[in-house]
């Protein structure tokens, strides 16, 4: 499901922002941006995720904005000797231009703020709790406009399941005329196949109709589509940000669409079959919903 949440903090030294969106994903795939120093946050950030929610494509991103007079600045000399050794091993074994000063500059690590290299681990310890806390109001925030959009999704998602109930209802009831119409088609097949010779017997005639229509049987079909009906009005109903269902829903509907095919193809209607294909197309529209589910 989408959705969208920001949450900020503050100490004496600093102010921070976490953002959280999301967006629909079939599985749970987390991606972290942090300033430079914090690389430390993306690993729990990604397990603060994955404790909240189950799917999505979720983006976080912390701001972190020093307050007061901007901070001194050094430069690493080490990285920056190890970069250079590493450059003019390139050059001479490619013979590429050399970097600019500013380039090396760019390359991240090479300038730090003084600040940050200040502060003991004691200090560091506390500044990451203190950010983790707030990115755990981001995410509860996110997941609160996330169970918003499921409440209107359920009751899209209950449309659909009415709406393929029906059309499964229509199909039970055109099954039953279909082996009238097998016993038309079959006797008219005969007829023009065998011209003058001798009709068939009664008897042998029920038999070859009863075969047919014993391949043509579509309620077993439809009693399978029935009773996924009833597990699907079931995860519907418990549905719960503490018990997701979205991927035992995926795994549903793509057992619709199985029983919808092979009702398509055991038609012998063409009345029957424009139904199972309404059905497909219902089904369809329910699994694309669904994509969206906790």
């Amino acid at each position: 499901m989408t959705g969208y949440a920001r949450a900020q903090g503050a100490d004496d030294r600093r102010r921070w922002v976490w953002e959280a969106r999301s967006v629909n994903g079939r599985n749970l795939d987390v991606r972290c941006r942090v300033p430079q120093g914090f690389e430390r946050l993306e690993n729990p950030a990604r397990s603060a995720v994955g404790g909240r929610l189950k799917r999505g494509n979720v983006a976080l991103s912390l701001t972190i904005t020093s307050e007061g007079k901007a901070k001194p600045l050094r430069i690493n000399r080490a990285l920056l000797a190890e970069l250079g050794a590493l450059v003019e091993e390139v050059r001479k074994g490619t013979g590429a231009s050399v970097p600019t000063a500013d380039g090396l500059l760019r390359v991240r690590g090479v300038i730090e703020e003084e600040d940050l290299i200040a502060e003991d681990e004691e200090a560091l310890a506390a500044l990451d709790k203190a950010l983790m806390r707030t990115l755990d109001e981001a995410l509860r925030a996110l997941a609160s406009a996330r169970a918003g959009e499921g409440k209107a999704l359920a009751t899209v998602l209950e449309g659909h399941v009415d709406e393929i109930d029906g059309l499964c209802r229509r199909a039970g009831e055109r099954a039953e005329a279909q082996i009238g119409v097998v016993r038309e088609r079959f006797d008219s097949q005969i007829a023009e196949l065998l011209g003058r010779a001798p009709a068939l017997s009664e008897e042998r005639f029920a038999q070859e109709v009863a075969l047919l229509v014993g391949k043509a049987d579509v309620r077993e079909e439809l009693d399978r589509l029935t009773a996924h009906i009833a597990q699907a009005r079931s995860l519907l109903h418990e549905a719960r940000p503490d018990n997701p269902v979205g991927r035992k829903f995926d795994f549903l509907c793509q057992e619709f669409n199985r029983e919808a095919n092979t009702l398509c193809s055991k038609s012998a209607d063409i009345e029957l079959t424009r139904i199972g294909i309404d059905l497909k197309g219902a089904i369809e529209r329910m699994r694309e919903q669904v994509q969206n589910v906790e």
